[in-house]
């Protein structure tokens, strides 16, 4: 099985870097314990992942792109849900910033 064998080094490096800076953050918002955190990252990453599972479909479907046959990238779909989880952890980080300081303030 030598799926994840064939790709170029850069999907590697996407995929853990966006996994590494997700780890970061969660870590430096010492939010690793919390229960409820990791239920609404698991909710938003899956959710994410039905919503660019549509777009693929659709835009596959539509012509917008197209997949040419053993040449489809399968770590695009992990590299897609840590980034997603990232996406999470980079909100959050955001967001603990503007409310300690109002954005009038800014």
């Amino acid at each position: 099985m030598n799926v994840f064998v064939d790709f170029n080094a850069s999907w590697f490096v996407l995929f853990f870097g966006f996994l590494a800076a997700w780890a970061v953050l969660m870590v430096a918002r010492r939010k690793f314990n919390a229960r409820h955190e990791v239920k609404e990252q698991l909710f938003l990453a899956v959710g994410g992942m039905i919503s660019l599972i549509m777009m693929e479909f659709f835009a596959v479907s539509t012509g917008l792109w197209d997949y040419t046959p053993g040449n489809w990238p399968v770590i695009l779909w992990p590299t897609y849900f840590v980034a997603i989880l990232f996406g999470y952890q980079l909100l959050r980080s955001v967001e603990r910033v503007l409310v300690r300081r109002p954005i009038a303030a800014l």
